[in-house]
C-alpha cells in the first residue's frame, strides 16, 4: 500500500499525529507578565534601540519573539525523543532515560546540540551511564545529538575528576547514525527530514492551530502611552523617584 509521507518505520498517521502534538506545544502567544517574567532589562532594551537604530517597538517585539523561540526549542526536544515511542520496542519512560528499548537493553539520553552540555552535566549524564553499564554490563548507553558535529557511533570518551574514561558501551552518536541502528535504513533520518514541511503544511492546513498574538504592546500602553517608559516602569517601578520618571531622548 502506498503511503502519502513513504516512511517505513512509521505510518502516516503517527508521523502526522506526532507534528501535530508538537506543534499544539509551540508558543504561539506572548503577554506581559510572560515577557517579564524574568525581568527585561530596560538599559540593555535602550542600548539596543540606539545602537541598532531601531525603534523601541522593534525592540520590544525582538524580545518578544526571541522569548518564544527559546520555549519553541524546547519542544523540538519533545518532537526528537517522543517520535521513539512510535518505533517498535521503544518505551519514552516518565522518568531516568529519555527513550529505552528494553529487548534490545538500549538506553538513550538525547541532547539537541553538541555543545548544550557543560563538564559537569556531562560527567552527571556519563555516570548515569556508567551505573546502568555496572548494574547490566550487556546494555549500551547512547548519548544521541541530534545537531552533532560529525556523523558518528563513537566510543564516548570523557574525563571524570580529570581521569580519561571510556567503555565501549557508552557510545556518542549523532541522530542520523542512531536512527541507522534503530531502523536498519542507513537514509532513515534523511527520510524523515525530507517529509517534515509536507507534514508541518498538512498540519496547518486542518486550521487547527492558533494564530499567534501578542499583547504585550497593549498592555505596556496601559502603564503609560510611551513604550519606553513603560519598560522602565515595568522593571523598575518600586525603585526610588521612578513614579516621577522623565526619559531624555
Amino acid at each position: 500500500m502506498n503511503k502519502k509521507y513513504g516512511l517505513s518505520f512509521i505510518s502516516d498517521e503517527d508521523l502526522f499525529n506526532h507534528v501535530k502534538e508538537t506543534i499544539e506545544k509551540y508558543r504561539f502567544t506572548i503577554n506581559l507578565k510572560e515577557f517579564n517574567q524574568n525581568l527585561v532589562d530596560p538599559i540593555k532594551l535602550t542600548f539596543d534601540s540606539k545602537i541598532y537604530n531601531k525603534s523601541i517597538e522593534e525592540i520590544i517585539e525582538s524580545e518578544s519573539l526571541r522569548q518564544i523561540d527559546k520555549s519553541n526549542t524546547n519542544h523540538i526536544g519533545y518532537f526528537h525523543q517522543n517520535i521513539f515511542k512510535f518505533f517498535d520496542g521503544w518505551v519514552i519512560p516518565d522518568k531516568g532515560f529519555d527513550a529505552i528499548n528494553e529487548d534490545k537493553k538500549f538506553f538513550v539520553e538525547m541532547k539537541n546540540k553538541h555543545n548544550t552540555m557543560n563538564s559537569s552535566s556531562a560527567q552527571k549524564t556519563y555516570i548515569k551511564m556508567q551505573n546502568k553499564i555496572l548494574r547490566d554490563d550487556e546494555s549500551t548507553c547512547y548519548l544521541v545529538e541530534v545537531i552533532a558535529k560529525n556523523s558518528q557511533d563513537i566510543t564516548w570518551k570523557i574525563r571524570l575528576d580529570g581521569e580519561p574514561l571510556s567503555n565501549k558501551n557508552i557510545r556518542r552518536t549523532s541522530i542520523d547514525k542512531f536512527y541507522e541502528i534503530v531502523t536498519g535504513e542507513n537514509d532513515a533520518f534523511k527520510n524523515l527530514c525530507e517529509q517534515i514541511p509536507k507534514v508541518i503544511s498538512d498540519v496547518i492546513e486542518t486550521g487547527e492551530i492558533t494564530a499567534a498574538k501578542n499583547t504585550v504592546f497593549e498592555e505596556l500602553k496601559a502603564l503609560s502611552p510611551d513604550l519606553l517608559k513603560s519598560i522602565y516602569l515595568l522593571s523598575f517601578k518600586k525603585y526610588q523617584g521612578f513614579d516621577d520618571l522623565n526619559l531624555v531622548k
